[in-house]
């Protein structure tokens, strides 16, 4: 499981996991099924081994508001002085456990809300006072860093908060665990602010992405049939399907469908679930260090040199990247580190689809950006999309499948292979324009700090994917004649006056907030 296929591996020789799912501990947490899709293979542990008390008692008493509803450390600023004064260096006890993955994610997922809530807790305090958000701590005491960065080491993520790993999908449990994963049912096992409230709109955050990636099982396993369907073979006509083939590609396209239709429906439900207003109370906590000007030297994690976790070295005439960069009074006491912050970004239900319908995105600087993010996800999820990508690519999965040029026999099944393509591009669409709309309303209009939780530009970055996916759309609908007929039906012709008006929308709407921010567009 630990090494990436060859981009030749067929479908069914990837290992996706199906039922039933092993509860081996040994195995990574995250592993992709076409059951849980990409949430983690075995729902997660809610407490620690009792080694950890001492951790276990610092989080119980962190947030804003506690579990009993009582102020907690964050709501007094004492949280930096309870983690030097009563949490000891627990990296031997770390290692105790290095065979039980799933033991081992846990204490990542519960080290990385540590982490962050102490190098961010003063910037909660200025926010709080209605000021910037200042300067951050910028050293992580040794208890903190070296048992984050051993977790790191044994789970292959990086040392900081993530999305999967810590702060979203690995930080549920089930209040009733034979009523399953309905929304009602679940839990934050951490969190920052109210979140230990169900209704609160920081666990609203959370579980609403819970909720969507719910949703992700069958979205992998159209995935695997649509490549399955278009598999390299020795047909005469490589190039062509076969019209049980194409049956085969449609159907995996359809399952798709469903599946993205669903996750959008539960992604709308983030307006009530997690109040625009509310947001920015919590936000705080999941910022990065990366392109943050609360860390502007980045951050020293004491007691940390040498380890498979960290970045490499960064050349000492860089002086963008502050990696390993220490002054003389630091020599010897630990590593400066950059990390990007959590952010649904990391999510891999978009780039799935990115990576099998193969979205072209602009050789930006915007885009070397979404692809540093897609580093920040479990070494399973990062395989799988690396692999749909190189097979989507050998395949010539979207050659064959709208088959510009082409005679084919089965005019009604291209037909609607091409009208399933636009569907499932559509899907796409209304989820980053949704995205879009929430950072809109969430943080442009509610603050002015420019960059978003994992350092990328909040007014640009979103739409730079947005415009790919609409360019994509707007190309393809034309090439198959969708204007002059093309068989598509008045769903689609709908459909795309809606790409028109929202990229004419969008283009005004990114001209607007840059101009009000001083941001070159």
């Amino acid at each position: 499981m630990g090494s990436l296929p060859p981009s030749s591996t067929p479908p069914s020789q990837f290992p996706i996991l199906t039922p039933p799912l092993p509860t081996d501990p040994s195995l990574p947490p995250f592993l992709v099924s076409t059951t849980r899709g990409f949430l983690p293979r075995v729902d997660p542990p809610s407490t620690l081994p009792p080694e950890f008390s001492a951790l276990e008692s610092i989080l119980q008493r962190m947030p804003v508001k506690t579990v009993s509803g009582s102020p907690g450390l964050l709501a007094t600023y004492s949280l930096g002085e309870n983690v030097s004064a009563n949490l000891p260096d627990l990296t031997e006890e770390v290692d105790k456990y290095k065979d039980d993955l799933v033991i081992v994610n846990a204490l990542y997922r519960d080290y990385s809300f540590v982490a962050s809530a102490y190098l961010l807790e003063p910037c909660h305090e200025s926010f709080v006072r209605g000021e910037s958000y200042g300067l951050a701590r910028d050293v992580l005491p040794k208890q903190v860093a070296r048992p984050i960065v051993r977790c790191a080491e044994i789970l292959h993520f990086k040392p900081f908060m993530e999305y999967a790993g810590s702060y979203a999908l690995y930080n549920y449990r089930l209040a009733s665990p034979s009523d399953g994963m309905a929304y009602d049912n679940l839990r934050l096992v951490r969190a920052f602010e109210k979140g230990m409230d169900p209704t609160s709109s920081e666990a609203g955050f959370v579980l609403v992405h819970i909720e969507m990636v719910k949703h992700s099982g069958p979205l992998v396993a159209g995935a695997v049939a649509a490549l399955s369907a278009c598999s390299p073979s020795d047909e005469s006509k490589p190039s062509s399907l076969t019209t049980a083939k194409r049956h085969e590609l449609n159907e995996g396209l359809a399952r798709m469908y469903g599946a993205l239709s669903k996750i959008n429906e539960v992604m709308e439900t983030m307006w009530t679930r997690s109040k625009p207003g509310s947001y920015t109370s919590f936000r705080t906590f999941i910022f990065g260090i990366t392109s943050q000007s609360m860390f502007p030297r980045g951050v020293l994690y004491e007691g940390v040199f040498d380890s498979p976790a960290l970045p490499p070295p960064a050349p000492k005439a860089d002086s963008e990247n502050i990696n390993n960069i220490a002054d003389e009074g630091e020599r010897g006491r630990g590593t400066r580190l950059q990390f990007r912050g959590e952010s649904g970004a990391n999510d891999s239900i978009v780039p799935l689809c990115d990576n099998l319908l193969q979205i072209s995105m602009p050789s930006t600087p915007l885009t070397e950006i979404l692809r540093d993010f897609r580093s920040y996800r479990p070494s399973n999820h990062r395989q799988f999309l690396e692999w749909v990508k190189d097979f989507a690519g050998e395949a010539r999965i979207r050659d064959k499948a709208v088959a510009l040029g082409s005679d084919v026999a089965d005019v009604e099944g291209l037909a609607e292979t091409r009208r399933l393509w636009l569907l499932v591009l559509d899907k796409v669409r209304e989820f980053r324009y949704r995205h879009w709309c929430f950072a809109r309303e969430y943080i442009i209009k509610k603050t002015t700090h420019p960059t978003a939780t994992g350092g990328s530009p909040i007014v640009t970055w979103l739409p730079n994917q947005l415009e790919a996916v609409l360019g994509e759309m707007t190309r393809l609908y034309a090439a198959v004649g969708g204007d002059d007929g093309g068989g598509l039906g008045k769903e689609l012709r709908d459909i795309m006056h809606v790409v028109t008006r929202q990229k004419e929308t969008l283009m005004k709407e990114v001209e607007k907030y840059c101009a009000e921010r001083g941001v070159k567009g």
